[in-house]
């Protein structure tokens, strides 16, 4: 499992480098105009805060797998690793509307990657967590 986490951790990182292109690629600097200061800075605040967590927990899954996998601590940070990613693959489906990817490709391909990305790490983390302690 921990050649598991390892990949998590890799794709994580990943992951939250690509943060960094959202606010180009989203359009964020027309779009978020008509916020208040409040709101636009909490949008762009919330998403470093956000890309920062998800580096971290990739960190902790390329550099500390082996914990993760066979200490109490380390199954329990699982579970809620699992509990969280859970929780995202469910708004995968029921927090964002269907008209934001189908018919488009790039979108429909990007939904079908994250919701299996989502699923795998769910699987991953609560597998490590039911799973004896050697």
């Amino acid at each position: 499992m921990e050649i598991h986490l390892k990949f998590i951790g890799v794709l994580l990182c990943a992951l939250s480098l690509v943060h960094a292109f959202f606010p180009s690629y989203f359009n964020w600097k027309e779009d978020l105009k008509s916020l208040q200061l409040i709101n636009r800075q909490m949008m762009q605040v919330h998403t470093f805060f956000i890309a920062l967590m998800v580096f971290m927990v990739g960190i902790l899954c390329i550099f500390y797998s082996k914990d993760l996998v066979h200490t109490p601590l380390g199954k329990f940070i699982c579970l809620g690793l699992g509990i969280f990613w859970m929780i995202r693959l469910f708004f995968q489906f029921f927090g964002y509307s269907s008209k934001l990817w189908k018919g488009k490709t790039f979108e429909t391909i990007m939904h079908i990657v994250f919701t299996f990305f989502w699923l795998y790490m769910t699987l991953v983390y609560f597998y490590i967590y039911i799973t004896p302690t050697l």
